[in-house]
Parts: structure tokens; C-alpha cells; sequence
């Protein structure tokens, strides 16, 4: 959206108390505790937990919640006055936990010993960790919070791309994997990723930031965006190498088109603005599977201005998050997709920050600014992947709607001022793919 939040932390936190859960004499149980958490997901109701496992301080909680079974992290340590704390904020078991990440046997680059630690505030799912090393370097640890069963994509997505030597993500150090009960396998038994440590950036913007500013100044950002389009052609390269691809089959096909028809079924049915363009949009899916289609790989796939950092050159434009679309299922997410998806996203967010200057108390109007960054982003990208985007403009064009038809939907719950924003990309892109 427009005020696209950077995935990872960017700048050294500061302490903030609004950001600590309030205390409660109920916080002397885990439900008590676990109830105030931030990423805590069924808010508002009363949790009814199980302990399913128990490893290094950690326990594996099963909520039976109202909206569905969720298993949690839950890793505690008892105050002296008998209220449970979150164990992130001990130095000591951080350490501990840094130790079982250099232990396992795909970890790149060793932690090594944690001499301090902190607590990133204000996250909402996961919980963040900055570490200082006696090495002098700086690590992030993400705590998962919410585990399911199967590999993150974010965590391997950004291994391969380390282990391959990319320097277009943050160095990685390694993971922690953990298995825990599951009678719902065959087996009885499911695994997944509990923990994943990577190179700490702090200070440096987002590409989102940067964008605006240049935008609202009426700076030119035709060189940032054709190397942002190196770069993601870079990553995109190496992917194909480091991970598996796969050819674009007729059911993959049938299915990518299927999901964007049921979403757009969706969003006429709440968002009015849609439904007088639902069969030109229609029309563009539809030649959109009769394209022909790239091969499948791993990719971003949720990518926008706010997942990039602006690091010095020549570093240049370093790549955060790439655990995928959050209302997609983890098993979908590992999915071999198409690269166009990462295009189109980009191309999104361009058309967002002059839509965000035109919401300003003193509008500007930076229509111009986003054709040339558009257009220069793809050069960048046709250029360092050898291909020729014209030849798949139905399958952009198609990614690219089915992205703005979502934006319309959230728009229209949250900001209705802002729905024109996606809603003249949907006339924009019926209009030219009709033509």
C-alpha cells in the first residue's frame, strides 16, 4: 500500500514502554501472558492452551482459538515477583538460542558470542532481535511466533541467495529448525522454522522513503529505478540457479488464472468501483492464460518499494522479506511462480508513491515522475535478464491487474480516499491491453 513499511529494521530501535504488554496479575499464567502479546492473533478472546513440546526454554503452545487452531513460540522466563516475561528479552537465553543457530548444520556464517541484546518494538507477528557480537558485527534474529509445519520461504529463499554470494540480501548466518507433535501427519511428527539470523542494516532507508522524497522534490529517479531493476533481475538469475524451476504447465496455468478470476469475483462483490471493469479485466486474464508463459521459479513475491534498502555504493539496492503473499497459505508460498509477479509489484508501487503525493495537504502531482521510474525500472530489468517484456505484456499486464483489483479491495475498507489510486490503474491497463 502506500505507506509501505519496511519488512525488516532499518535503524537502531529505541526503548518505547507503550510497546510492552501491560502488566496483569493474569501474566503470572501463560494464557495470561500470551493473551497480551502483540502477535497474538485471535484478540479479544481467551486463550485455551495445550503444550505440545518443550526445547532450550522454548514452549510450543497449541491455542484451540475461535477462529481456528494457531500454534505458537512461546519462549518464558518467571519474574521475581511471579509474572511470566517473554525470554526474547534475556540476554542469556538470546545467546543461547544464537548458539543453537551456529550449531546447525546449514549455517552460513557463525553468530558467534552475543554480548548484548535488544528487543525491536512495535513488531506484529514476529519479534525481532538486534545483537551485538564480540566479533563487532551486528545480527538480527527473528523469533517465529506462529509455526507451521514446512520450510519459510523467507528463510530459504534468503539462504540460497547467501550461500549462492549474493550481496542483494542482508548476509544470512543460519537458522533453527524444530519438530514438535502433529497426529494430523502421517508420520505424527511436523517440522519448521523456529528461528532465522541474518546481517543486521541499521540506518539505511527504503527504497518507498527515498522514492517519495525524490518524487515529492521533483528529483528524477530514472538511475535508482533502472539499477532497482538490475538488481531484481540479479536475484531473479540467481534463484533460477540456486533453486529449482519448473515449466509453466497447463494446470499451474489454469490455476494462477483461476485464483485471480476468484479474486476479482470478490472485490466486485465489495467494492463497487470494480464491477463496471469486471469483464474488460475478465478479458485480460483470459488471453492472459493463452500467453505464453516463462518458466517457474522462486521468487519475492510480495515485492514493493518498502522491501528494498538503499545501502552505499556499491552495494547498492539490498532485497528484505520474501516470505511471500501473508494471506497465501506456507505451502503455496514455497511454490515455484512466475517472475512477472515481482515485476508487477514494483510497478505498483510506483504508481503509489505519486498516488500518495496526491493525497498531500499540498498536492503534488508526480504522474510524470512515476511513467519515467516505470519505464526505466523495466529497461533495467529487460537488461540484466536478457528478456524482452514485450513479448509477455498480457501476463504482466494480467499480474499487474490482478495486484491493483487487490489494492482496490483494501482501499476501499481502510482508505476510500485512496481507492482512485488502484482504480486508475484498472482503467489504465484494460484501456491499453484492449488495444
Amino acid at each position: 500500500m502506500s505507506d509501505e513499511p519496511t519488512a525488516e529494521p532499518t535503524a537502531e530501535p529505541t526503548a518505547d514502554p507503550a510497546d510492552e504488554p501491560t502488566a496483569d496479575p493474569s501474566d503470572r499464567t501463560l494464557e495470561g501472558w500470551i493473551a497480551h502479546q502483540r502477535w497474538y492473533t485471535a484478540k479479544g478472546a481467551s486463550p485455551r492452551l495445550t503444550t505440545i513440546a518443550r526445547t532450550d526454554g522454548t514452549r510450543l503452545v497449541l491455542d484451540d482459538a475461535p477462529t481456528g487452531p494457531v500454534l505458537y513460540q512461546a519462549p518464558v522466563t518467571t519474574g521475581e515477583d511471579g509474572t511470566l516475561r517473554d525470554a526474547t528479552t534475556d540476554p542469556g537465553w538470546v545467546g543461547s538460542l544464537a548458539a543453537r543457530i551456529d550449531a546447525d548444520p546449514d549455517s552460513l556464517r557463525p553468530i558467534g558470542t552475543v554480548t548484548a541484546s535488544r528487543v525491536l518494538s512495535g513488531e506484529q507477528s514476529n519479534t525481532s532481535v538486534i545483537c551485538d557480537t564480540a566479533s563487532g558485527e551486528q545480527v538480527i534474529v527473528k523469533v517465529f511466533r506462529v509455526l507451521h509445519h514446512g520450510d519459510n520461504p523467507d528463510v530459504t529463499t534468503q539462504l540460497a541467495l547467501s550461500a549462492a554470494g549474493s550481496a542483494r540480501v542482508p548476509r544470512v548466518s543460519g537458522a533453527l529448525r524444530g519438530s514438535w507433535p502433529d497426529t494430523g501427519r502421517p508420520d505424527g511428527t511436523a517440522t519448521g522454522h523456529l528461528a532465522f539470523a541474518q546481517e543486521f542494516l541499521p540506518g539505511l532507508e527504503d527504497a518507498w522513503r527515498v522514492a517519495l522524497r525524490d518524487a515529492r522534490q521533483g528529483t528524477s529517479f530514472v538511475t535508482g529505478a533502472d539499477r532497482l531493476g538490475e538488481a531484481l533481475a540479479e536475484v531473479h538469475r540467481t534463484l533460477a540457479h540456486a533453486l529449482p524451476t519448473e515449466p509453466a504447465d497447463e494446470a499451474r496455468r489454469s490455476a494462477a488464472v483461476a485464483t485471480m478470476h476468484a479474486r476479482l469475483d470478490a472485490a466486485a462483490a465489495e467494492a463497487p468501483a470494480v464491477a463496471e471493469h469486471v469483464d474488460a479485466v475478465r478479458a485480460v486474464y483470459d488471453r492472459a492464460a493463452e500467453a505464453v508463459w516463462p518458466d517457474l521459479q522462486r521468487i519475492h513475491g510480495d515485492l514493493h518499494l518498502g522491501q528494498v534498502l538503499a545501502a552505499p555504493e556499491p552495494r547498492g539496492w539490498v532485497f528484505l522479506d520474501f516470505e511471500g503473499e501473508p494471506l497465501r497459505p506456507l505451502t503455496e508460498r514455497s511454490l515455484p511462480d512466475v517472475t512477472l509477479r515481482d515485476v508487477a509489484g514494483m510497478l505498483r508501487s510506483f504508481d503509489y508513491v505519486a498516488g500518495a503525493l496526491a493525497q498531500d495537504a499540498e498536492p503534488v502531482d508526480a504522474g510524470e515522475w512515476a511513467h519515467a521510474a516505470r519505464s526505466a525500472f523495466v529497461d533495467g530489468y529487460q537488461r540484466g535478464t536478457g528478456a524482452d517484456l514485450r513479448a509477455h505484456r498480457e501476463l504482466l499486464d494480467a499480474f499487474e491487474l490482478d495486484k491493483a483489483v487487490y489494492e482496490v479491495v483494501y482501499e476501499t475498507r481502510n482508505r476510500p480516499d485512496w481507492v482512485g489510486i488502484p482504480l486508475a490503474a484498472v482503467t489504465r491497463l484494460v484501456a491499453r491491453s484492449a488495444a
